[in-house]
């Protein structure tokens, strides 16, 4: 055993059939933990499932589609998780919604109830949900997906900055709230990742330059350079850490 054993472990990964959720998933399976694949469509979430049980053993995943904008969807992930595997250890909200870049004067009232109810409302719901059977046990390690759009100013990714920005109070609430039963809650910021999320920022060349140019590792990030502060947040690496945002972006906040 080691400190980032996840042996006997479970967990639910939001948005976990692409991008950094995938390799979240991935590495907490190569770490000992089953985990349930979940997206919006099901057919995705049936083949990433296999991908990882053919990879790593049977029954290592499961996949239960769920759009997370629906509270009857969250809800019936939960209890399919809990069917299958018979608690929850480690709940990662990776899911997350932008449909809008630009200026703020411009963006549709539909479009930022969208951001704010996927991005901060939705996972408030899921955590809900899940915590009950933690403080029970009184164990329990809640990972929440922001971004470094919630510590800086944006011209054009401003109603999701904000949303990632409430995703760090509220984990630092929920950490307050829950510490007392041995309940973590923690963010993740990823920087600028090759995701099919972020390819606006990224696809382009030029735009691509000037992200990366004044970040000290000078390139973009990779959805796995992500993955190991979530087993490190879901395994007893972790065990003293609470309402902490970890910043992983390859130097760009700092420069």
């Amino acid at each position: 055993m080691t400190l980032f054993d996840m042996t006997g472990k479970n967990a639910v990964i939001t948005g976990s059939t692409k991008g950094i959720g995938r390799a979240i998933a991935e590495r907490m399976v190569e770490h000992g933990a089953r985990v349930v694949i979940s997206s919006r469509k099901q057919d995705q979430c049936d083949e990433v499932a296999k991908e990882i049980n053919d990879k790593y053993g049977k029954g290592k995943a499961i996949a239960v589609a769920a759009n997370i904008s629906s509270k009857e969807n969250l809800q019936n992930l939960v209890d399919e998780a809990n069917k299958a595997f018979g608690k929850i250890d480690v709940l990662v909200c990776n899911a997350a919604s932008n449909p809008y870049y630009g200026p703020l004067a411009g963006i549709s009232d539909d479009q930022f109830n969208k951001i704010l109810g996927n991005n901060i409302v939705a996972n408030n719901w899921l955590i809900s949900m899940v915590v009950p059977q933690m403080i029970e046990r009184k164990d329990g390690s809640i990972i929440i997906v922001s971004s470094i759009g919630g510590l800086k100013g944006s011209t054009i990714l401003g109603a999701y900055a904000i949303s990632k920005a409430a995703d760090m109070q509220l984990a630092r609430n929920l950490a307050c709230e829950y510490g007392k039963h041995n309940v973590r809650v923690n963010c993740i910021a990823p920087g600028l990742i090759k995701t099919d999320f972020a390819k606006a920022l990224w696809d382009n060349p030029d735009n691509l330059k000037a992200s990366t140019a004044r970040s000290p590792l000078l390139r973009i990030g990779i959805p796995d350079e992500i993955a190991g502060a979530a087993v490190f947040m879901g395994s007893a690496a972790g065990n003293f850490m609470t309402g902490q945002t970890v910043v992983i972006d390859g130097g760009a906040t700092i420069s």
